[in-house]
């Protein structure tokens, strides 16, 4: 990887991770580690333009079907791809064709683009990383294999320690917070080969005193009512919280005139 290299395109694909959820900005948007790391990339190249296709709630089919054609028609110069993780939680999951729906989207979109950007996607600490840690660690030894094949390269969230610290993600337990998504622009940005803007993104928070137990108990209960309980309701009616959701910035432009 070139140290400081020019790119002038960026093009993000797939779910509510790279939609940027739950980066929340004043007026309801979320930005998200893929916003800002089209703000520092534009910073460096004067009329940088940057798409975001990503849609909350995409499965690997979603993103293959609705998302890896338009990205590769774009040709842009850099192209993130982060997909699958989505599947995985699902209680039923075939592995087989998750694994050969990521190949096929690495597969038209390495050739469209100057570099692609494949991810080993953070894990939270807690029941549900410990349920789906094998199919996970599946997924991500098949990100390794294509990025090898395919001259991508892979930004590994999934071992940094700093990333699966809960208080770095949302209280919908799925998502990350602000200072999580910063995080990963700078993983995402030192691995594209630009110079560190912080070189301890990987380290963990200082330790402090862990929540009592009514207020962990308060927590659950505020996450079972406005978080689980809608989830599994969408799982048994087959709804997404994506359906019917544009992309995120559908057309690959001038990054000033999409992002404030």
């Amino acid at each position: 990887m070139q140290t400081n290299p020019t790119y002038s395109s960026l093009v993000a694909v797939g779910d509510s991770f790279t939609e940027g959820m739950s980066d929340l900005l004043p007026d309801g948007s979320y930005r998200g580690w893929a916003d800002l790391l089209a703000g520092r990339m534009a910073a460096r190249t004067p009329g940088f333009r940057y798409a975001n296709l990503a849609v909350r709630g995409k499965l690997i089919r979603q993103i293959v079907d609705e998302q890896v054609e338009v990205a590769a028609a774009m040709q842009a110069d850099v192209i993130t791809l982060v997909g699958g993780l989505n599947d995985t939680l699902r209680p039923k999951c075939d592995m087989v064709r998750v694994r050969a729906l990521l190949t096929e989207a690495v597969e038209r979109l390495a050739p469209s683009c100057k570099q692609l950007v494949l991810m080993r996607s953070p894990g939270r600490q807690g029941p549900v990383l410990e349920r789906f840690r094998p199919r996970m660690e599946e997924l991500f030894a098949h990100v390794d294999e294509l990025a090898a094949r395919h001259g991508a390269v892979v930004v590994d969230l999934y071992g940094a320690p700093s990333l699966s610290d809960p208080r770095l993600w949302d209280v919908d337990r799925l998502h990350l917070s602000a200072e999580g998504h910063r995080r990963v622009a700078e993983a995402v940005w030192q691995t594209l080969g630009y110079d560190p803007e912080d070189t301890e993104w990987r380290t963990p928070m200082p330790a402090t005193l862990p929540p009592g137990w009514t207020s962990r108990r308060v927590a659950d209960a505020r996450f079972a009512r406005q978080y689980l309980l809608p989830w599994i309701g969408r799982r048994l009616t087959r709804r997404s919280s994506g359906d019917g959701r544009p992309a995120k910035r559908p057309g690959l432009l001038p990054y000033e005139d999409t992002v404030e």
